[in-house]
């Protein structure tokens, strides 16, 4: 008993003396508030590369991609100018037995930059690689082959619209957005809307919807004679045009030596195995849809968010 009486009197007096000392800082206390010339994710009076207006040490990198650069990189260059910023979406889906599953997202690496390049003012977002494939329970559309993943309409608006609030706060007037897929338009369409709606379009959300149109790629390459519009069809989630593409990203997403060495180098009666010819080919699709949605990209800004189809 004498214990216990010891033991309750301890704890009622620890429990005084903790009432009595000064709240602590993040405890209900108050914090000193924080140095405004923060950045780069550390303190300025640690460290002056963690000042906001410290001059950048090295030169900047000949890259228009923000993940690749550093935050004095992305800094330097939206004061030289460059606050457009383009947002692509791509997926992770089934593609036949030679693509990688990140088709859409290699085609939008090699493309983005041209159209980022195009603008001239422009930087490239990551890629969005999680879009919306087919319904998760039960599973749907591409969700029913193996190493898929889909979002659902709500989680991928909700991520566009985060994404693209935050280079609202970091001081872009223009937020691009395009998708390699078409069941991502829907979506970009709806974010693009709605933010315009909400922000009074400042900065202006434009969605290219045009972007995603294959049929100019498929007319490109009957124009100068790589296909044939009746020529043959190897009925996979396949064709030239997103091969070609993809080709200059990089050739493994494609299994361009392993295809070659199994006299499997062809889609459609298009070969592939001339590395060279099938690269010049792929950078005259990529060149050809840069100019296409860098021009749509400049109408629909003056058009205040409303792309403009062009034929």
């Amino acid at each position: 008993m004498k214990h216990a009486i010891i033991t309750v009197l301890l704890v009622a007096g620890l429990g005084a003396g903790l009432a009595a000392q000064p709240p602590a800082p993040g405890r209900g206390g108050q914090r000193p508030p924080a140095d405004p010339r923060n950045a780069g994710g550390g303190n300025c009076s640690s460290n002056p590369y963690n000042c906001v207006d410290t001059p950048n040490p090295l030169p900047p990198p000949d890259t228009v991609w923000m993940e690749d650069m550093t935050w004095m990189d992305v800094r330097d260059a939206v004061k030289a100018g460059k606050r457009t910023v383009i947002i692509s979406t791509g997926g992770i889906e089934p593609n036949g037995p030679w693509l990688a599953l990140g088709k859409h997202n290699f085609v939008l690496r090699a493309n983005c930059d041209a159209i980022a390049r195009k603008l001239g003012n422009a930087l490239c977002a990551p890629i969005v690689p999680f879009v919306p494939e087919g319904s998760l329970e039960p599973k749907s559309s591409h969700m029913l082959t193996v190493g898929t993943i889909s979002l659902e309409e709500a989680t991928f608006e909700a991520l566009l619209t985060d994404i693209a609030r935050s280079y609202k706060m970091h001081g872009f007037d223009t937020i691009v957005l395009i998708g390699d897929s078409g069941g991502n338009q829907e979506g970009m369409k709806a974010v693009a809307e709605k933010l315009n709606a909400q922000w009074n379009a400042k900065p202006v959300v434009v969605h290219i919807p045009e972007y995603y149109a294959y049929n100019t790629v498929a007319k490109l390459l009957t124009d100068i004679g790589v296909t044939k519009a009746d020529g043959a069809k190897d009925n996979l989630h396949d064709d030239p045009g997103i091969t070609l593409n993809m080709l200059v990203t990089d050739p493994n997403s494609v299994r361009w030596e392993q295809r070659v060495k199994a006299g499997k180098a062809t889609i459609d009666g298009v070969s592939i195995a001339d590395k060279a010819k099938a690269l010049e080919i792929g950078r005259k699709i990529v060149d050809m849809r840069a100019t296409r949605t860098a021009d749509l990209i400049r109408k629909a800004i003056a058009n205040k968010g409303k792309s403009t189809t062009q034929p």
